[in-house]
């Protein structure tokens, strides 16, 4: 039978061996999260990062710049008052008594952005001088 002395015994051993196998965790996390810093200096992953907020903060802008000021008079001038939106083709009912509808407005709307949104990015490029052509 083993008395509490033995038990005090096997418990020192135990804590020894978790305070080992916590010092190599502890070294391994350590090496990693400096890895992982050094790779994010490397990458640029910082400036990356600020250009994906950028241009979503751009692309919010132009879609509303697209779809509160540029659409609605052109929508008025094909006869819509919901702008582009507005602009629709009903087919006929089905079957089931629904109507066959196309947007073809909506369409036109965002194919209008993707065009303004390339713009954008073509200009800003050539700003920034992104495109110099290597020898």
């Amino acid at each position: 039978m083993a008395t509490k002395k033995d038990k005090k015994v096997a418990t020192k051993v135990d804590a020894t061996q978790i305070t080992k196998v916590a010092a190599v965790g502890a070294s391994a996390v350590k090496k990693n999260v400096s890895g992982f810093m050094e790779f994010i200096k490397e990458q640029n992953v910082v400036g990356l990062a600020v250009g994906l907020v950028l241009g979503t903060s751009a692309s919010a802008l132009v879609n509303s710049l697209i779809n509160n000021v540029l659409m609605p008079p052109l929508g008025f001038l094909l006869g819509s008052a919901d702008g582009l939106k507005g602009l629709v083709w009903e087919m006929g009912v089905t079957p089931e008594g629904k109507v066959a509808t196309v947007f073809y407005g909506q369409f036109i709307n965002d194919f209008i952005n993707f065009l303004v949104l390339a713009f954008i990015i073509y200009f800003v490029i050539k700003l920034l001088k992104l495109d110099i052509k290597k020898k």
